[in-house]
Parts: structure tokens; C-alpha cells; sequence
């Protein structure tokens, strides 16, 4: 019974039995072929009953195991690996089935290869979730053939495995790394002149071209009879908050991932780089109510905090209440801090209702409004129009893109910080507008 349920016919089975199908109806008009048709069918089936015995026996011994890391990163490429070990005497082709979870919605993978006698080897393939949440990983399907191919074994492994998805930690590695880096040139990652004097001294050094005037120290230089500049660093502890709105707008999905996963990730990252600078890094998330609320700090487990506050953030389908949240900032954040508000306008008229609380924010703080051009809308509007039709369509986009740069000059000229980025690039600038802030001692 054992044999039946694991036994599956191959194509060339069916195609070689189609043929000897053919060769006996031919054999009515063409007598000749009725004895070919007889020898095929004894030695296919021959070759049939061999294969049988060839991957139903005993000695075939084949261990599959799957290896996950501890939690995937949610829009990165994360690897799954699937160790194979064979103890048989003879190569087999396998194909792989692995049950990956539903959230991937794919039907369709499997891995086909060439595994040589008594070897061992190590399957790599790459699955990026667009989503936070749970993932389940259900059996493993291997399916083995010999160098006959008629039949197929399949082997099925118990490998029920369960998975986190979490904000991206791949970014917020990689995103520290290039931010802290001094030998290097990244792409993106732009390096800030420094200007003004508002940080801590640090050091008195040779001067070197390039390095602000004002900063001479002029009793150094005599003694030494050479140039010699002050040098400072960054003021520390400051505090830096990732305000998220989580509300509708930000539901809308571009490249499979919605804007709130989106400002999650970057808020990961830009948590992480400040927490390394020695600043103190929050978090705040609203909509219709006040979701998270994490005061700043940078003790040991604070981006711990953080990171699974972020990760049991939803979506929720009503508009945002900017006047809540002008009245849980005052109550919760002592001091200027930066405040990064994560959010999305789709036209003037939702960015002008909620223009009196950003500039009452700005004044406490330092505020920066973070908000998304609309990727599909920009790239319709680079295209080429072939009717008057798209001639028309591509002028309500580019009055709609228009209109998103019209957003961000007002929030400018009031003196409030703004970013329109597309949502791929987020973390980028993000990170870009943050060290130059800090750079020009605005913080």
C-alpha cells in the first residue's frame, strides 16, 4: 500500500506506452509492426518492473533536512537552505517540493537536480516576504528518479517549521555599516560638511585643506608653529523619534509591500543609526488612537523594544488624528528632539488640514515630514503617449505629481523639514536628512 501511494508515473512513461499504443492500432493496416509492438511492450515493462526495484529498495537511504535562520526579514531577499544527503550506489534525479508558506502564494516550486552516488549536497534559494506576521513552512516533497525515468519515489519529511517575520534587520545592518563607514564611498550615502561649532570638543589637530577656518586655534598654532584647527564631535543624547502613521493612506501597497511596512523598516533603520551615534532613539505610532508609545533612550535593550513594537504594528482603516497626536507629544516628549512623522498626502487639501499642528509640532521640535511619491503615477507620466487618450491621462498624472511637490514647498516654507521619496529609497534619505541635520547642528 506503501508502494502505491508513493509511486507516480513520469511523462516518458506515458509517452513511450502512448507509442506502443499507436504501434499495435497500426498493425491492422501494417502486420509487420505487430511483433515490434510486442517486444516494446515486454521490454518497457521489464525496464518498468527494474525501476520499481531500483527506487523501492531497502538500501535507498535519502536524509533531507531544512535549515531556516532564526526570523526573516521583511523585503529582503531571505535564504532557505535544504541539506540533502544520498546513501545509494547509483545517481538519482530529485526533484524538490518544499511546502514554503501560503503568505508567498507560489504553486509552482520545485528544484530539480543531479545528486551522485553517496554525496551530500546543500540546496540555496532565495523568498522575500512582503508582510510581517507568522510564516509556516509545512513537509518537504522529494521525488526520486532513476537514470530510467519511468517512475517516480516520493519521499515526504515532516519539517513543519514556523518563522517570525520581522522588520527588516538585514537593512538595518547594512544602512549602519555604510553610515558609519569612513574609508569607504557608498552609492547614496552622502558624507555632510560640517558647519557650525555646536558640538562637544574633542581634539586639537593638524590642519589639513578643508577644514572650516573659524575653528584655527590660534594659541596651538604659535606653540607649534604650524596650523592647528579644533576638532569636535556630535552632541550625544539627544533624543530622536520615529512617529508612524498607520492609518488608511497608508495602506497602499507599491511592489507588494504596503507604505506602513515601508516606514517600519526605515524606522528600524534610522532607530538603529541614532542609538549608535549615542542619541536616544523612540518610537510613537497613531491613527484614530495612539498606538506605541516608547519614550526615548538608548539603554542596552531599547532597539529590542523597538524592534518587536514594529512588529506587531497593523494597519488600521480610519483617518489619522493629528490633533491627538499634538496632545500625546506634549505630554510625552520633554525637550527638543528630532521627530521623523511618517505619512502620506495625496493631495494639497489633506496636507493643508493638518498644516496648523505640523507648525505648532515644529515649534517644540524638529519636525520632518516624511511622505511618498506615487511610484505608478510617476513612471505613467515618463511614458509614451500614442492617443489622445493618454495624452489626457498623462496630464491629470503629471498635475498629480505636481501637486506633491507643491505639498512639500509649503511645508517648507514654514519652516518644517521635508522628504517626497519614492518608497524604495525611503531608508536612504531618511538617513541622508538625519546626519545632515546632525551635521549642521540643528539638533
Amino acid at each position: 500500500m506503501n508502494l502505491i501511494r508513493n509511486l507516480y508515473l513520469t511523462n516518458r512513461f506515458f509517452w513511450i506506452y502512448g507509442l506502443i499504443v499507436v504501434m499495435f492500432a497500426a498493425s491492422f493496416i501494417l502486420p509487420f509492426l505487430f511483433p515490434v509492438a510486442q517486444t516494446a511492450l515486454v521490454v518497457v515493462t521489464a525496464a518498468f518492473l527494474v525501476d520499481v526495484l531500483l527506487l523501492f529498495n531497502r538500501r535507498l537511504t535519502l536524509n533531507c533536512e531544512r535549515n531556516l535562520p532564526k526570523v526573516f526579514s521583511l523585503g529582503d531577499p531571505n535564504t532557505v537552505k535544504i541539506n540533502i544527503e544520498l546513501f545509494y550506489n547509483m545517481p538519482l534525479w530529485l526533484t524538490i517540493i518544499d511546502e514554503i508558506p501560503e503568505q508567498f502564494e507560489r504553486r509552482d516550486f520545485k528544484i530539480d537536480f543531479k545528486l551522485p552516488p553517496r554525496q551530500e549536497k546543500i540546496i540555496e534559494y532565495q523568498i522575500t516576504p512582503k508582510s510581517r506576521g507568522e510564516y509556516i513552512f509545512h513537509n518537504i516533497n522529494v521525488f526520486l528518479k532513476s537514470s530510467i525515468g519511468l517512475i517516480e519515489r516520493r519521499k515526504q519529511y515532516q519539517q513543519e517549521q514556523n518563522l517570525p517575520v520581522y522588520p527588516s534587520i538585514i537593512q538595518m545592518k547594512q544602512f549602519a555599516l555604510k553610515a558609519f563607514a569612513r574609508t569607504s564611498h557608498y552609492q547614496g550615502i552622502k558624507k555632510m560638511r560640517r558647519i557650525g561649532h555646536s558640538y562637544e570638543f574633542e581634539q586639537i589637530k593638524n590642519y589639513v585643506r578643508g577644514d572650516d577656518y573659524r575653528s584655527i586655534n590660534w594659541k596651538a598654532t604659535s606653540r607649534r608653529g604650524q596650523l592647528m584647527v579644533n576638532q569636535y564631535e556630535d552632541e550625544r543624547a539627544q533624543q530622536v523619534y520615529a512617529i508612524i502613521d498607520k492609518s488608511r493612506p497608508m495602506k497602499m501597497p507599491f511592489n507588494g509591500m504596503s507604505l506602513l511596512d515601508y516606514a517600519i523598516n526605515t524606522s528600524l533603520v534610522i532607530s538603529n543609526i541614532s542609538l549608535k551615534k549615542n542619541d536616544r532613539a523612540g518610537l510613537l505610532t497613531f491613527s484614530d488612537k495612539i498606538g506605541t508609545t516608547i519614550k526615548a533612550d538608548r539603554t542596552t535593550n531599547q532597539l529590542n523594544k523597538i524592534l518587536n513594537a514594529l512588529y506587531n504594528e497593523k494597519e488600521r482603516h480610519l483617518e489619522a488624528n493629528y490633533e491627538l497626536l499634538y496632545r500625546t507629544v506634549r505630554r510625552m516628549i520633554q525637550g527638543r528632539s528630532l521627530l521623523f512623522l511618517f505619512t502620506n498626502f495625496e493631495s494639497s487639501y489633506a496636507a493643508e488640514r493638518v498644516l496648523p499642528i505640523l507648525r505648532r509640532l515644529n515649534v517644540l521640535h524638529l519636525l520632518v515630514v516624511v511622505f511618498f511619491e506615487n511610484t505608478e503615477v510617476n513612471d505613467y507620466t515618463r511614458s509614451d503617449a500614442q492617443n489622445i487618450e493618454q495624452i489626457y491621462y498623462q496630464t491629470i498624472a503629471q498635475q498629480f505629481m505636481s501637486e506633491k511637490e507643491q505639498i512639500a514647498q509649503m511645508l517648507r516654507q514654514y519652516g518644517i523639514q521635508a522628504i517626497i521619496t519614492r518608497p524604495e529609497e525611503l531608508s536612504l534619505n531618511t538617513i541622508n536628512k538625519y546626519l545632515e541635520l546632525k551635521s549642521r547642528g540643528l539638533i
